[in-house]
Formats: C-alpha cells, sequence, structure tokens
C-alpha cells in the first residue's frame, strides 16, 4: 500500500529539516505533570490525559512538544536547532474528546539574531511549498502591538482581551472595548487600524511607518521589515490579526495557510518570554505543522479488498487455478480465489480460469 499524502510529507519535512542541520528530537510519551500545569495558558488545548505512575508521581500524555524541548535545552550552550515528529494528545473541539495528533515542526533555542529568525521563516515557507505547492504565510511582530499599547498606557490586565479581539478580526468591537475601558482615544483609533490592515508588506509596511510610536515600535518594525525581506513576496502577507498571549510571545508571529483548508495549518513564532518564565535567560523561535489537517486533502482512492476475483467450476482442475492465481500475484496483484463471486466484496477485475 502506498504512502498518503500526510505520510509523504513528514517524510519531506523531515529531509528539509536535516539539510538545514537541525538534529531530531525524539520525545518520552510521558512527562511530569508539573511540566505543563504551570504553563497551561501557553498550550492549544487545556486538556491534558494524566496518570499516577509506579512512584506516585503525577504523569501527563504528551499534550505539548516544545515545551519538552525547552526544558531539556541547556542554556548558554549555543544554538540548539531540533526538529521533531511526534504524536501529541488533544482534545477535539468537535467531539470533546482525546485525539492523538501527528504534529511536525522545529525550534530554535538559544541567542536569537536576524540569521536565526530568518532561516526558520524560510523554513516555514519551504515546508508549506513542499506540502501544498501554492500557500499563503501571514505574519505579524507583537513587539509593535505591545509599544502600540504602551503609548497609550494600556494596562496589562486589559491587553488579552484587546488580542482576542485583534485575532478575531472584529473592528467594531475592538474600538467599543477601548471605548469601556477609557483607553487612549489615538492609541485606540491606531489598534482598529492595525487590525483591518491586510496586505504583501510592501503595501503594509509604509501603513505601519506612520504609526511608529517610540523606540519599541520602531526597533519591531526594523525587524519585521528585514524578516519580509527572506520570503518571497508573493506568498507573505503582513496580518496583526495574527496574534498570540503576550505571556509567552514577544516577537515575530506567524501563520501558514494552504488552498482547501478552513483554518491555518502551520503556526509558530518567537516565544522568549516563555523561556523566561522557566528562568532562562534566552530566547526561542519555532513552528509546527499540524499533520492532522493534511488528512483533508487526502484524495480518496477507490478500494477493493483484492485486485482479482479468479473465479473457477467443478470442471477446473486445481493445479491450473492455483497456476494462474500465482501469475497474477508474481505481476503485484492480490488475488482471491472462489467458485461465485461473494457478496459484500469489491474487486478491481474479475476472471474467470481457463
Amino acid at each position: 500500500m502506498g504512502q498518503t499524502h500526510s505520510e509523504q510529507a513528514v517524510q519531506r519535512l523531515r529531509e528539509l529539516y536535516r539539510s538545514y542541520g537541525y538534529i531530531q528530537y525524539k520525545m518520552s510519551k510521558f512527562e511530569p505533570y508539573d511540566l505543563y500545569v504551570h504553563n497551561k495558558s501557553f498550550l492549544v488545548s487545556e486538556d491534558i490525559l494524566t496518570f499516577t505512575d509506579a512512584d506516585g508521581r503525577l504523569m501527563a500524555l504528551k499534550p505539548d512538544v516544545t515545551l519538552s524541548i525547552v526544558k531539556n535545552a541547556k542554556e548558554g550552550a549555543g544554538l540548539q536547532k531540533v526538529y521533531y515528529s511526534e504524536n501529541v494528545y488533544r482534545t477535539s473541539p468537535m467531539t470533546r474528546g482525546f485525539r492523538e495528533i501527528m504534529q511536525t515542526g522545529l525550534e530554535c533555542v538559544g541567542e536569537m539574531d536576524l540569521v536565526a529568525m530568518g532561516e526558520v521563516l524560510m523554513l516555514a515557507a519551504r515546508s508549506l511549498e513542499l506540502i501544498g505547492g501554492d500557500y499563503l504565510l501571514d505574519a505579524s511582530h507583537l513587539g509593535f502591538v505591545a509599544g502600540l499599547m504602551d503609548s497609550g498606557d494600556t494596562p496589562d490586565g486589559c491587553r488579552t482581551e484587546l488580542l482576542k479581539r485583534m485575532g478575531e478580526k472584529n473592528v467594531a468591537a475592538l474600538g467599543g472595548l477601548c471605548r469601556e475601558l477609557g483607553l487612549d482615544p489615538e492609541m485606540a483609533e491606531d489598534l482598529c487600524r492595525l487590525t483591518s490592515l491586510y496586505g504583501p508588506p510592501a503595501e503594509v509596511l509604509p501603513q505601519l511607518e506612520e504609526m511608529v510610536r517610540g523606540e519599541r515600535m520602531d526597533s519591531a518594525l526594523a525587524e519585521l521589515r528585514d524578516v519580509c525581506a527572506l520570503v518571497p513576496e508573493r506568498h507573505l502577507r503582513l496580518d496583526f490579526s495574527v496574534v498570540n498571549n503576550m505571556d509567552y510571545y514577544n516577537g515575530l508571529i506567524f501563520r501558514g495557510y494552504l488552498p482547501g483548508l478552513p483554518s491555518g495549518v502551520l503556526s509558530g513564532g518567537r516565544y522568549d518570554n516563555l523561556l523566561h518564565q522557566m528562568g532562562r535567560g534566552d530566547g526561542a523561535v519555532g513552528f509546527a505543522v499540524y499533520m492532522d489537517l493534511l488528512e483533508r486533502l487526502e484524495r480518496p482512492e477507490e478500494t477493493f479488498d483484492a485486485d482479482v476475483l479468479l473465479l473457477y467450476d467443478d470442471g477446473t482442475p486445481a493445479g491450473a487455478v492455483l497456476r494462474e492465481a500465482e501469475d497474477c500475484r508474481r505481476s503485484g496483484q492480490s488475488v482471491r480465489v472462489e467458485r461465485q463471486r461473494p457478496e459484500g466484496l469489491s474487486f478491481r477485475a474479475v476472471r474467470k480460469v481457463g
């Protein structure tokens, strides 16, 4: 049986990441629950399968790979570049039951610079290209968003709700929330304008320049401009509804899309703040490809119980029946031998011996 589209994609992605010098990370199926409970809001799903091991420790059936990689990466050991193909266990939003999901991705942990960030974004683009050919990569920068909020003295407790409205691209609700919270009107106006922007960097970057207020926004814009120059513009769009939790993420954020899929198949960004919460002083950037979504791209093939149904009657010599069946099998076909056609089974071809 041939490989499915998603299986072929995993193999190609592994080869791609190895060609860039990334080392495979193998994760144990079970991790201490404490690793996840302290960072639940970092997880895609906060529901975690747990059990108590023989030593009485509460363990988790892996819901995430990134946290494990960060925990095991050595600080001060230079850039650590790893890729993974692991099954994670998460609740399905449709059934609320747990599902085993294949996830492939990579992480770069250590001292961050433009080369490291640019390489990861380039690999995200190449990953999408390998999987589906035509793709779109949407990007934003949380440093620019945070700088804009800083300019209006936006309280930290309000930012999560503001990011939620931005993520929904609900400009009317965002404006209403700003007024309800009594936020700076000029900042609120720019925040709404930022949320509505969408387009290639050449169109959007000049509009971002008009919003810059202070060093943080200026630095974020410069970094975004430099990183965007490394990805083909026809596949790249700037979209500030691509946002994430500021408790963990702090810079470049991106999401990848393929034709035929209603939601992003790739998600990534820079998450230095997660490392800082875990007591580290360096940074990290990476992404994950959600292989379960690729199942929707599979082309359903007609399946058969056997390639050939070989029929015979009482007068047919047994040797002739078996020889003809073996001749078919040597040519790579599967063969079922019967006196009459069985009910409920399907075949590519039906032949009679002789």
